[in-house]
């Protein structure tokens, strides 16, 4: 009997969450995932940016070249270099010279950056908010919630501005637990570009054993 109670528990909840989904919102989600996934790379210039509680910068704004190809991903950002081949994650930090080599979880929203143009698609409840511009870009605004371990995240919301016209990222924003906001700014992306395979792969020619830090199983 206990076992069924759970059961029957367990679908209540489901069949709320999914009511709870705004269709609007939706709608809008699908035609932006429909877009990305069209792409067969993706090739973007973000400018990341942290604010404190008083939504003043707490450092200095960075500029992101994120390259993204199905799984594939390679970041540089100032002092640091990320690479990844769907498989084998290689973090290269330049000032000390050192690379930390880790097996990739395709999970790991830490991990993955370029999750940034896809965290929207699962786990998550979202509603419509409004319609606004950024820059001069018409923009819907959807806010996002965590429904997948909500405890564990550090954010409670994510703000995502969706192009209207393109049905592309246009800003996503991180309202943490701690008062402060990450935003990403997406400055440019350009979809199907070409980039070779071997270019998500990180070269450790000219590196000594003691700058190579492996941390695979």
């Amino acid at each position: 009997m206990k076992k069924l109670l759970s059961v029957l528990a367990a679908c209540f909840v489901l069949v709320a969450q999914a009511q709870e989904q705004d269709p609007k919102a939706k709608a809008i989600l699908d035609d932006l995932s429909k877009t990305t996934k069209a792409y067969k790379t993706i090739l973007a210039d973000v400018m990341f940016t942290v604010l404190g509680k008083d939504k003043k910068p707490v450092e200095k704004p960075q500029n992101w070249k994120i390259q993204v190809k199905v799984q594939k991903f390679k970041l540089d950002i100032p002092g640091t270099s990320i690479v990844c081949d769907g498989k084998t994650l290689w973090n290269y930090n330049k000032d000390a010279k050192e690379v930390t080599i880790k097996n990739f979880d395709p999970e790991s929203d830490d991990q993955n950056p370029a999750k940034i143009f896809t965290m929207y698609e699962t786990g998550y409840k979202y509603k419509f908010d409004k319609e606004e511009k950024v820059g001069a870009v018409l923009c819907s605004v959807i806010e996002l919630y965590p429904s997948v371990k909500p405890e564990k995240k550090k954010f409670h919301t994510v703000r995502l501005y969706v192009d209207k016209a393109k049905k592309q990222i246009v800003c996503l924003k991180m309202l943490m637990k701690d008062g402060g906001t990450q935003i990403y700014d997406v400055k440019t992306m350009k979809p199907n570009s070409e980039m070779a395979d071997a270019m998500f792969v990180f070269d450790l020619k000219g590196f000594k054993s003691d700058q190579i830090n492996d941390e695979r199983d």
